[in-house]
């Protein structure tokens, strides 16, 4: 009885350790608006810009990539007024929903590019990591 008495205080001890190091680890809406950014950014220079023709790049004098990374701090406002965070101390949850075409005007794509659908991701948040477990187009 002694034995298992043993066990469940350790076992305790370690579920209250882990309760701790996951509520300290939770990251903020900050960090993860600057993730959030970094990602669209790497999926606009990947997807978007691969996809305009060079001619159109050379005639008018556009770099894509030049225009995503420079509007960077524009991206992130828009993630960050777009985005719901829900906090569960040891972990959140944020739910972003974007409209692409909120961000043409900012990147100045809407020449090159058609109307877009919006998206909605959901990620997860916890130990200093994000994944994100949900994205779907509207």
């Amino acid at each position: 009885m002694k034995a298992l008495t043993i066990m469940a205080y350790v076992g305790v001890f370690g579920l209250a350790a882990l309760g701790v190091a996951m509520a300290k680890t939770n990251p903020s809406q900050v960090e993860y608006e600057e993730y959030a950014a970094r990602r669209l950014t790497e999926y606009l220079n990947t997807n978007v810009c691969k996809k305009t023709p060079k001619f159109l790049e050379n005639v008018m004098q556009f770099n894509c990539r030049q225009v995503v990374d420079s509007a960077q701090p524009r991206l992130r406002e828009i993630i960050a007024d777009s985005t719901i965070r829900q906090d569960f101390i040891v972990f959140s949850i944020y739910r972003t929903d974007l409209n692409v075409n909120s961000l043409i005007p900012a990147l100045r794509l809407d020449s090159i590019l058609p109307s877009t659908p919006g998206y909605q991701f959901e990620t997860l948040g916890a130990f200093n990591q994000f994944y994100t477990y949900k994205a779907e187009q509207q």
